[in-house]
């Protein structure tokens, strides 16, 4: 096992592996719960929406030729033709040089197809009235259909759920929506020198801190984080922990233990539990390098880095994806943002690997400057100061001051 012990891989293909591994599954959940979840079916729409002609404005429908070249100094004189109240259909028809008094949201009569705001007209009497501005067909109505056509895909699967889909969801009378589960992810820290977070260390330990960060970027990926706690150096209490967290997890992160040393068990581990085939043991970024990805079960099982920042960036440019993948989202709805800036300094990189550098934002003459925060992968400030991350490339040998850089932010 130890022979092939850092056979370094892309990022780009270390990312590519999560298409052989299965989504968490599915359920069913009512529209208010389906905030930020992913949709397991598309959304055809069973009718128009909307499904009749509405007026947008408080006004008059009118026949729109009725009122062509109406003018402040040539109003267009209309004979009011009842009242339309909203929720009800209109027992009547406008016919030529007719109007009917509507309100916002309102069926257009038949005859009608185009509404006057009533800012723009006069009542002369209870059955006439000015209009001193013409309107166009259409103008100020939204047509049948206009929104969605019944038989239209109004959302594809895979898509995340934000609130303006929930309101289209409930514009189509749907009460239920499939969507995919949100994964479990099991969290298992590794060292004899880590403690719990309410103990205070003696000197040599140090507090958990990978569990609690680990779980905060899970959840905001979409996850489930599920702890496992503090597992010392002692192969047959990692593998124990391991064999139930993946029993009982659809990803396993393990923090530590992923570097080559007398001490570190967890590709030994891995290679003890059922069904397993480790996938990745390095990958070509800094900080991070020593992960590995293996598949147990079926499932995605990862090895991160000990070191808080090394896990941290590993988690932000690798594993974020597999979770959205376990999620359902769809590659197409996976967007990631960035922010464009010019980086503050000369930034030196080793070519072979693609770095990743903490920056801190700022506005200067209208532009986003990033400042790199330098400091050891062990040093969590680097993180807590930090707005976001810059790729350098691998066949990068640097940046110069100024030049122009993507920030994903964190």
């Amino acid at each position: 096992m130890m022979k092939d012990f850092f056979k370094v891989m892309d990022i780009e293909a270390v990312t590519a592996l999560r298409a052989g591994f299965p989504t968490a599954g599915e359920e069913t959940v009512p529209v208010l719960e389906t905030l930020d979840r992913i949709l397991a079916e598309a959304i055809v729409s069973d009718i128009d929406l909307p499904d009749f002609r509405r007026a947008t404005m408080d006004g008059y429908a009118v026949r729109a030729g009725a009122t062509f070249g109406a003018s402040d100094g040539a109003p267009a004189c209309l004979t009011v033709r009842g009242t339309i109240r909203m929720g009800e259909v209109p027992g009547f028809a406008v016919g030529p040089g007719e109007a009917s008094r509507i309100s916002t949201g309102g069926m257009l009569p038949e005859g009608a197809d185009a509404v006057v705001m009533i800012e723009r007209t006069e009542s002369l009497d209870d059955t006439l009235i000015e209009v001193y501005k013409s309107v166009a067909p259409g103008e100020n109505v939204v047509e049948a259909g206009e929104d969605f056509r019944i038989g239209e895909t109004v959302l594809d699967r895979g898509r995340r759920i934000r609130p303006q889909e929930m309101g289209v969801l409930s514009a189509l009378g749907r009460e239920t929506v499939r969507v995919f589960r949100r994964p479990v992810v099991g969290i298992v820290s590794t060292g004899d020198e880590i403690v719990p977070i309410h103990q205070v260390p003696s000197q040599g330990r140090i507090r958990d801190i990978n569990t609690y960060s680990l779980a905060g970027w899970v959840r905001r990926a979409g996850g489930i984080p599920k702890i496992y706690g503090i597992v010392p150096d002692r192969p047959e209490a990692l593998l124990a922990t391991c064999r139930q967290a993946s029993a009982e997890s659809d990803m396993v992160l393990v923090s530590g233990g992923s570097s080559v040393g007398t001490r570190d068990f967890t590709i030994e581990t891995i290679a003890s539990l059922p069904r397993s085939e480790v996938l990745v043991h390095g990958v070509s970024i800094s900080p991070g390098k020593p992960t590995i990805l293996a598949r147990v079960d079926g499932k995605p099982f990862w090895g991160l880095p000990g070191h808080v920042t090394s896990a941290m960036v590993v988690f932000t440019v690798i594993v974020r994806p597999f979770i959205h993948h376990l999620a359902g989202l769809s590659e197409a709805s996976e967007t990631i943002w960035t922010i464009p800036a010019r980086i503050t300094r000369n930034l030196p990189s080793a070519q072979g690997r693609v770095d990743y550098v903490r920056v801190r934002l700022s506005r200067d003459q209208g532009e986003w400057r990033a400042s790199p925060v330098l400091g050891k992968s062990g040093l969590i400030h680097t993180m807590v100061k930090a707005d976001g991350l810059v790729r350098i490339d691998r066949d990068v040998e640097g940046l110069e001051k100024d030049a122009p850089v993507e920030v994903t932010p964190l």
